[in-house]
Order: structure tokens, then C-alpha cells, then sequence
């Protein structure tokens, strides 16, 4: 239940991932959305398998590995708001059928969590903590908890994002709306690139 409990907080607290599901939300509806949080999600696997096949302890004892991680994620942040802020089109839905741009979503979503220092600390630090060293299925037990953790993650990004999407009509006609909202979120990825940065 701890665990569960503390992998929820850190699912809800808002970052890059979140940020991500609710502009897909916003701009392309609850399919984006959804494609968007399942991108997320993806992006978990190879933490966990980092962290299961015993490389956490590899990179968790390896300064220059993790800075090398970090600034990793730092630079795609400020491609993400370079990127945003940028984007001059429309917010319509007719991009929301096509497989290229589902596609792209997916692959941004999964690049945006494998770069998200705050599932390698997780996994990385967080997760051994609730396998004893003395347990024989060691294996077992952290592909246990890391799978309720993307199914934790799924839950609440796909919640994000509809509430994103309810909100939509609400933003999509009204252009100076979708101009600030656009503003907004480069600003937020450039603020978490920066605050990442400095940690």
C-alpha cells in the first residue's frame, strides 16, 4: 500500500509527461490524449528494466552517468518548448486519424519519460527499497511493483487528459486562448528544463 500510495503522489505531481498528455488533450481530443499517456507509459519500460536487470545500481554509483542523463533530458525539454512555441497551426481535429501523428505522439511521449530524471531517481533509488535482499523472487517482486506503477501512470495521465479534452471546445475557438496556452506550456518546459539544470 506504501508503495501504491507513493507512486500515486508521484504520478499526479504535475511534470513533463503530464504537461505533454494535457496539450495532446487540448489540442487533438481525448484519442490524442489516450495516445499520448500510452506514449508515457512506454516510456517507463526501460527504467524499470534498467532497474530490474540491476543497472540502477550501475548508473545510481555513476556521477557522469547521471548528469549525462539529466542534461539529456534537460536539452529535450527546451527542444519541447523551442518546438511549442513555435507551432503557429491551428488546433483542429482532422491530424487526430492520421497514423503519422499518432505515431509521433507515441514516440514523443516515450523519449519525454525515458529523459524524465524523476522515473530514473524512482526506479533507480525508490523501487529496491520495497525488495529485500533476502527475498528469493526478487525478479518477480520488482517487475510486480514496477507494472502497478505504469498502470498507475496510464490511469492518471489518461485522466489528465480528458479533462484536457473536456475543456477543448472551450480554448479551440478562441484564438487568443490558444496563443497564451501555447506560451504556457514552452514556458513550463523550459522552467522544468532549467529547474532540472540546477538540481
Amino acid at each position: 500500500m506504501e508503495f501504491l500510495l507513493t507512486s500515486l503522489v508521484v504520478c499526479v505531481t504535475p511534470g513533463t509527461g503530464v504537461l505533454f498528455t494535457i496539450a495532446a488533450g487540448l489540442s487533438r481530443g481525448t484519442r490524442a490524449a489516450v495516445i499520448a499517456a500510452v506514449g508515457c507509459t512506454l516510456g517507463v519500460v526501460p527504467h524499470m528494466v534498467a532497474a530490474i536487470t540491476g543497472l540502477a545500481a550501475l548508473l545510481n554509483a555513476s556521477a557522469v552517468a547521471f548528469q549525462t542523463l539529466k542534461y539529456l533530458g534537460v536539452t529535450y525539454l527546451l527542444y519541447m518548448a523551442w518546438s511549442t512555441l513555435r507551432d503557429k497551426s491551428d488546433l483542429t481535429a482532422e491530424r487526430e486519424s492520421e497514423p503519422r501523428s499518432a505515431g509521433r505522439t507515441i514516440l514523443t511521449g516515450v523519449l519525454i519519460n525515458i529523459l524524465n530524471p524523476k522515473l530514473t531517481l524512482f526506479f533507480f533509488a525508490f523501487l529496491p527499497q520495497f525488495v529485500s535482499t533476502d527475498e528469493p523472487y526478487a525478479f518477480l517482486r520488482m517487475t510486480e511493483l514496477s507494472a502497478y506503477f505504469m498502470l498507475i501512470t496510464f490511469a492518471v495521465f489518461v485522466a489528465y487528459g480528458r479533462f484536457a479534452a473536456a475543456m477543448r471546445s472551450h480554448v479551440i475557438s478562441r484564438p487568443r486562448v490558444v496563443s497564451w496556452m501555447r506560451r504556457t506550456f514552452a514556458t513550463a518546459f523550459a522552467a522544468l528544463g532549467a529547474r532540472l539544470a540546477f538540481l
